[in-house]
């Protein structure tokens, strides 16, 4: 029998996090959520009552992030989830988008999410059990044109929850990176989703690129379950695809490493040194 567990998720108030928080609430979890507006979270407040900590955070006020998390630890006694799920999109070529649109993406999907696992790292540690889970995307794996930003913020993600990892396994914490493709949620509405201004020298490209409908896009409701399973996991993945993206991104890691042998001569010339005599060849052994 799963035992009932305790969550932080910010952005619970819509989307992925309104999903995944219902569902943890559905089961007898308890579940401090977050979102900018409190009103959005009334409607789980009257469904699931004290079983749920409404709480309103904006996660780029960095202040706020620690004391909404040390009140939701106060509240609930413990925390066993903290899902840093609060995010913003923003599309436009590299050269169109201004510094303000770069830095506040970089404010959200970076920092916000840096901000809300430093504070719950050090309850965490204490507690000597915990699952931080971050939401990255198919698109901190595989880049694609006009969202480059967008793209680097979660890139960045990746990097530092694989770290993470890694750091944090002697403490018993796991780490999880969720990465979804493109689902039917609010994401692209105007309160998600910034469009920078489009130069025309673009358009052609825009006009190749697929365009998604309504009926290609995901049911937000069938990813609970799996993130249910996955925080049930005694050994959870560090990594997870939601969606039918892993053709893609294994064609792009074959490619990736496909250029780096052609130019692997290259690579150990740059060492300055017989690096041939010192680094192992392929099928060799060390």
């Amino acid at each position: 029998m799963v035992s009932k567990k305790t969550w932080f998720i910010t952005g619970a108030g819509r989307g992925f996090g309104l999903q995944w928080a219902r569902a943890a609430l559905s089961r007898g979890d308890r579940v401090a959520a977050t979102a900018r507006d409190a009103a959005a979270l009334e409607g789980l407040s009257s469904e699931f009552g004290d079983a749920v900590l409404p709480l309103a955070l904006d996660i780029t006020h960095r202040e706020d992030v620690f004391a909404a998390v040390q009140q939701a630890h106060a509240h609930f006694g413990r925390l066993d989830i903290v899902l840093s799920n609060a995010g913003s999109g923003l599309m436009g070529a590299v050269e169109e988008v201004d510094m303000d649109m770069v830095r506040a993406a970089f404010d959200v999907n970076v920092f916000g999410t840096l901000s809300v696992v430093q504070a719950a790292l050090p309850l965490l540690r204490t507690q000597g059990s915990g699952h931080i889970i971050g939401v990255s995307s198919v698109a901190g794996v595989v880049a694609v044109p006009t969202a480059g930003i967008y793209e680097g913020t979660k890139f960045a993600v990746e990097g530092i929850f694989e770290a993470l990892a890694a750091e944090v396994a002697d403490f018993g914490i796991h780490v999880t990176l969720l990465e979804p493709g493109a689902y039917a949620t609010d994401f692209f509405s105007a309160g998600s989703l910034t469009t920078a201004p489009a130069l025309p020298e673009y358009d052609p490209l825009r006009e190749r690129l697929d365009s998604m409908t309504m009926e290609s896009l995901g049911d937000p409701a069938a990813t609970a379950p799996v993130l249910l399973k996955v925080v049930d996991a005694e050994k959870p993945p560090l990594r997870i695809i939601l969606g039918d993206l892993l053709p893609l991104v294994r064609e792009t890691y074959d490619q990736r490493i496909k250029t780096w042998e052609e130019w692997q001569d290259e690579s150990l010339a740059a060492l300055g040194r017989d690096a041939k005599q010192l680094t192992p060849q392929s099928g060799e052994k060390a």
